[in-house]
């Protein structure tokens, strides 16, 4: 402390005693008791009472005086976070070359407690540790609640929205800035707070339609749900999963799909969808009329024999009606049929996350008829031409071509 204690101690009439006053509390807040902060400065201890408590009743209250920040920061509110005395001790046992393990110890913090310290509150250039530059760091960072990221930066909030607008997921969007603009902070940004954007619109930053951008269409967040049950089993014997081969369960080679169909207003249409396991491909099939067990066979017939041999290997379903002839199928097309366990969706994960991108194109109580042939193509195009996580960022065309090419 660089106060010098007076040596004329005599009264002083009505002078301002700022720098004793700063030096008391500065003094209580590092565990000195009153009288002997009160000797040090050199006032009386009624005065340091009165500094403490404020004036007796009948007179006007002691305003706060510029030093109370100061004193706060050597002792927060809770001890929960560090205080400037911390930070000190910190810093003096940096100094002298001591492990951040035993300036934990010294100080009874956790070990992650001081490195996440050091890290976030070193100088930026040299790397060194001052504490009262740390103490401002962590005070400036401690209000909230804080400002959105991608509201505050327009570059960020105008290429998230671009690539929403593309039906991008917030994930592929997240990846996407991260191999695009590698070590910019500013354009970095996580998933989550994409997410966060579009639901919290309070702080978000993004146009409320872009809601719709999403896979779910939904702006809030929303409870699972159990899986609806599925339909009876058939007369005609099925060959269950169980019995299915385990090169199918590999996705190593190519040629397993998955199957399914999205349902239509009023249940009165349908597209079928046909995944392949591997690469994650994806074929639609057209249902311009009904669903029935006999239509769908003759679409699924016809799709499937335009596939070349090494692509016709198995077809696992759920136990729709629409394969009540599953048998025909098998034996037009010579691809055996297996079948999911009840109530069991994540036996055909594959279809299942595309049945929900699809989604996003044929929403829920759309009239799927009026969607032609092309139109189906072109939105197959545009899912086998994405990126997807599971495939390390590769597209599922990509994918197919390298397991075809092997």
């Amino acid at each position: 402390m660089d106060f010098e204690i007076r040596q004329l101690r005599a009264p002083q009439g009505r002078k301002k005693l700022e720098r004793e006053r700063e030096a008391y509390f500065l003094l209580m807040a590092q565990g000195v008791s009153s009288r002997e902060a009160c000797r040090i400065v050199g006032i009386n201890r009624r005065t340091g009472k009165r500094w403490r408590n404020g004036s007796p009743a009948g007179k006007r209250p002691a305003r706060p005086p510029h030093w109370v920040g100061v004193a706060r920061a050597f002792s927060p509110s809770s001890g929960r976070f560090l205080s400037l005395s911390d930070r000190l001790v910190i810093a003096d046992l940096l100094r002298e070359g001591k492990s951040l393990r035993a300036i934990a110890a010294e100080l009874g913090r956790s070990v992650s407690t001081i490195s996440r310290e050091v890290a976030r509150n070193r100088h930026p250039t040299n790397g060194q540790y001052r504490p009262h530059a740390a103490q401002l760091r962590a005070d400036g960072r401690r209000p909230r609640p804080k400002p959105a990221k991608i509201a505050s930066h327009a570059p960020l909030r105008d290429f998230v929205q671009e690539h929403l607008d593309l039906r991008w997921s917030p994930e592929q969007i997240s990846v996407m800035l991260a191999a695009r603009y590698p070590g910019q902070a500013e354009m970095n940004v996580s998933t989550e707070t994409i997410y966060q954007a579009i639901y919290v619109q309070a702080r978000g930053g993004l146009r409320r339609e872009l809601a719709t951008a999403l896979r779910t269409g939904r702006a809030r967040r929303k409870p699972r749900r159990q899986a609806q049950q599925r339909q009876p089993r058939y007369s005609h014997p099925m060959v269950m999963i169980s019995e299915r081969p385990p090169e199918v369960a590999d996705r190593a080679v190519p040629g397993h799909w998955e199957g399914d169909l999205i349902i239509g207003k009023d249940q009165q249409s349908a597209i079928g969808t046909l995944v392949e396991r591997a690469s994650r491909f994806l074929m639609l099939v057209h249902l311009p009329g009904d669903r029935s067990a006999a239509t769908f066979r003759d679409a699924l017939v016809q799709i499937m024999t335009t596939l070349p041999a090494q692509l016709r290997r198995s077809v696992t379903w759920d136990q729709g009606s629409e394969m009540g002839r599953h048998h025909e199928f098998t034996l037009a097309t010579d691809i055996p049929v297996y079948f999911c366990d009840p109530a069991s969706p994540w036996q055909r994960g594959s279809n299942e996350n595309t049945n929900g991108l699809l989604r996003q194109y044929f929403p829920k109580g759309t009239d799927l008829r009026r969607y032609d042939r092309a139109h189906l193509d072109a939105v197959a195009h545009q899912l086998n031409t994405r990126p997807r996580k599971t495939l390390g960022w590769a597209t599922p065309a990509q994918r197919l071509t390298q397991l075809l090419t092997v």
